[in-house]
């Protein structure tokens, strides 16, 4: 396997820590940390150089705090000159990262993404038989450091970088054990724990030979018309990820299943001609308008905002088969 070298002076590189900063400012200027840094941006940038090239970078301490929505997650935000670093090692890293990984795989990549993993599922579950639905039990709590330091060096030779990525992911996380674990928000997570399955994936599609096998982040479907190469299928990526990833399946998110059932996938329930979204989805959808509408409407938020977080909002759900849905909502209101 190629590995990659003569790395760390361009993630060190100053224009490079001026595009990475311009990319964690984005939509948080208005943040008094932010607006500190980007205020004595250059002075800040030169003294993160000087901790790096010296080797004397260490992160801030996480904030940490818990979000509900779509379900309970612990979320750590690292400070915004620690976000920065983040950018800076992944727009280096990103060309890499992508040589590696299958075609189907949508979690963090351009041109793929949520809304496209689901179209690919549709399209490839017309004329199959049966799924495959599979999610991993607590996937970012549970990634081992060891294991993916060690398969970082397969791919990546240069010391300094190596060094770099294992203060950040060795970097104390709240509540979390030692040793295990990404902090859910920093953008350095998103792209070691979708690298982390990659070996799955080529296990999947190269070993096991499945060719219609699709993973956003650890959420993932297979497709085939005999049900009993699924089960086989089910058995060995069970034993693959136990033993090589240290990473266990969610018992009541696998199931094999007919495809006229529906496809759960990603908040919407994937037919081979129709897309429905999921009742909690529509449930939230309605939540969020109307905590947005409210908000306008008592001042809290700009016009300009109110339509563009409705156009997102809006946006997502149209991927599903929802007109109606949106007829009877928006002209039954008003």
């Amino acid at each position: 396997m190629k590995r990659f070298g003569n790395l760390f002076d361009k993630i060190c590189d100053f224009n490079n820590l001026i595009k990475s900063t311009h990319l964690a400012v984005r939509g948080k200027k208005n943040r008094m940390d932010v607006s500190a840094f980007y205020f004595n941006m250059e002075f800040e940038i030169i003294q993160l150089q000087e901790e790096l090239f010296t080797e004397n970078y260490k992160p801030i301490p996480y904030e940490s705090f818990y979000v509900y929505e779509p379900k309970k997650r612990h979320i750590c935000k690292a400070g915004f000159r620690d976000r920065v670093l983040h950018h800076a090692i992944c727009r280096i890293l990103e060309p890499i990262f992508e040589q590696k990984f299958i075609y189907d795989s949508y979690a963090c990549r351009k041109k793929k993404g949520h809304h496209k993993a689901v179209l690919q599922v549709q399209k490839s579950s017309r004329g199959t038989e049966y799924f495959l639905k599979a999610d991993i039990h607590k996937f970012f709590a549970s990634v081992d450091h060891s294991i993916l330091k060690r398969l970082l060096c397969r791919i990546i030779k240069d010391r300094k970088v190596l060094r770099l990525m294992e203060i950040i992911i060795d970097h104390p996380i709240p509540e979390h054990i030692p040793g295990k674990g990404l902090a859910i928000g920093n953008l350095t997570s998103q792209w070691w724990a979708n690298f982390y399955l990659n070996s799955l994936d080529h296990y999947i599609k190269d070993e096991l030979g499945v060719k219609r096998y699709f993973r956003y982040m650890d959420d993932f479907v297979l497709l085939d018309d005999n049900k009993e190469k699924l089960q086989d299928f089910l058995q060995k990526i069970s034993e693959y990820l136990e033993i090589n990833l240290c990473l266990k399946l969610k018992n009541n998110a696998t199931f094999i299943a007919p495809i006229q059932q529906g496809i759960p996938f990603l908040g919407f329930r994937i037919f081979p001609y129709l897309i429905r979204l999921k009742r909690t989805n529509l449930v939230r959808f309605r939540r969020k308008f109307r905590q947005k509408e409210k908000a306008y409407l008592n001042g809290k938020i700009s016009e300009d905002t109110f339509i563009r977080s409705v156009s997102s909002m809006i946006g997502h759900i149209k991927h599903a088969n929802t007109y109606q849905m949106r007829q009877d909502f928006f002209w039954g209101k008003y």
